[in-house]
């Protein structure tokens, strides 16, 4: 016996020692937010968002239809129905409608690998509260139940998971618009914890355990702090005993006031991009429709951000330490419109040309440059390398870049995609000035990359 303890006791130093023993974490935010977000996240840089549900089925105006019809009653949802509609229709007349013929989870799980994505994040439910896997806790308003008669969001993880090298996320609205247990809890001002108890907390354990996402991106919080959604201890539970306590990334809205201040990364607001480095790491969570997060019927391709605003999207994100979740919306019988493709693909194609000065890449001292605008860094410090994106080719075939220190005879410059090593002479005070191709590399339509290796200065990180 005694022996077996002394046995113990060693194993128990080396775990010690190699780091091995396990943290356990309290349902507090000063014990959750001291958790370290596991490192895949920050390397991978560049997700894609898929809002998917019922509201595909009207897709008009956005996501947010069923509130804006019945719930503000804004003119345009309201005219919208009664042109189109029988009286009487209600919302969950949409739930049969909501088909998915064509969803062919394969095809989808292809088309986000050729975007060059590293991550996805589907939404499992959104507010309207249909689920789009047969949740024990959503009678009758989930995909198996209602419409498809399949479980989406098992479809999905399987083809992503056996067919890519993508990280498999999902998004979980805390509060339903219209359920009549929140509804209940709102008027008692939050004290009574029906909806949570009963409906939102068995659904986030209920997707954690049956599909093991990589990211749990939650939404919704309906006006009602953490405590009223018991945010903390299920958060506890996620990190201490779920089946993904290691490798699961969590976002930062798990309750009123929340947002930008607890949980794993911030999101801080909807499309948002602060222009500068932040202490803390972040998600640039966007729309290729500048309207909309769901499918609109009705959109036109003015309304849609061209290749050349999301490339500056990525590279102003990533150099300011951020992660780009770029967001489509499927048709409601299971197609990924074409416009959508063709922004995914083109993504694609400038990642395979570029893609090393985005994964993996750290931010440099300065995130732009001082001299030429529209010129982003991202760096490697172990392999003293420096990146430059730039967002426009500039008319005179030459760059300015101010802010790297290079060193003569040592540093050289590269253009990724271009074999050849381009010329460059030293600005006194003022970095240096490159000399580009004379005619711009046909792969390259976007956006440009420089390489510049060997700077006198160690590229230092923020």
């Amino acid at each position: 016996m005694e022996r077996a303890m002394l046995r113990i006791c060693a194993l128990l130093l080396v775990c010690a020692q190699l780091g091995l023993t396990r943290v356990t974490y309290a349902p507090t935010w000063e014990s959750l937010d001291s958790r370290p977000i596991p490192s895949w996240f920050d390397d991978v840089k560049f997700g894609i968002f898929i809002h998917w549900g019922v509201f595909s089925v009207p897709s008009f105006g956005s996501e947010w239809f069923w509130w804006y019809w019945q719930g503000r009653r804004l003119q345009p949802y309201v005219d919208f129905m009664t042109r189109n509609y029988p009286p009487g229709f209600s919302y969950e007349d949409f739930g049969p409608q909501f088909t998915a013929e064509f969803f062919d989870p394969q095809q989808w799980a292809e088309t986000l690998m050729a975007s060059g994505a590293k991550y996805v994040v589907l939404t499992s439910k959104h507010h309207e509260g249909f689920t789009l896997w047969g949740s024990k806790f959503s009678w009758n308003w989930n995909s198996v139940d209602v419409g498809p008669k399949r479980d989406l969001v098992g479809e999905l993880a399987e083809a992503i998971r056996n067919n890519t090298d993508l990280h498999f996320g999902l998004y979980h609205s805390l509060f339903e618009w219209f359920n009549p247990l929140f509804l209940i809890d709102k008027n008692n001002s939050f004290r009574t914890q029906y909806f949570p108890n009963t409906k939102s907390l068995p659904e986030l354990y209920e997707i954690v355990m049956k599909y093991k996402p990589e990211i749990l991106w939650s939404d919704g919080d309906g006006e009602a702090s953490d405590a009223y959604w018991n945010s903390t201890g299920f958060l506890a539970w996620l990190y201490n005993e779920s089946p993904v306590r290691d490798t699961i990334v969590t976002n930062d809205r798990w309750g009123s006031s929340c947002i930008c201040k607890h949980g794993g990364f911030y999101t801080c607001s909807d499309r948002y991009n602060p222009g500068h480095l932040l202490p803390h790491k972040w998600e640039n969570c966007m729309t290729i429709d500048k309207r909309s997060w769901g499918y609109r019927r009705n959109a036109l391709i003015s309304e849609m951000l061209t290749i050349e605003e999301l490339i500056q999207e990525l590279a102003e994100t990533v150099s300011c330490g951020g992660n780009l979740l770029m967001n489509i919306g499927p048709t409601h019988d299971g197609r990924i419109p074409m416009v959508f493709q063709e922004r995914l693909r083109q993504m694609g194609k400038w990642l395979g040309v570029n893609g090393e000065a985005i994964y993996s890449t750290t931010p440099w001292r300065a995130q732009n440059d001082s001299v030429t605008p529209g010129v982003w860094y991202t760096s490697r410090p172990q392999e003293r390398v420096l990146y430059a994106i730039l967002l426009r080719w500039p008319n005179n075939w030459t760059v300015h870049l101010g802010e790297p220190i290079a060193d003569v005879g040592q540093t050289k410059v590269y253009l990724l995609g271009y074999i050849q090593e381009l010329p460059w002479t030293p600005v006194e005070h003022k970095g240096m000035l490159v000399a580009l191709p004379q005619i711009a590399p046909a792969t390259l339509q976007w956006g440009w990359v420089l390489k510049i290796t060997h700077l006198s200065e160690v590229v230092k990180t923020v």
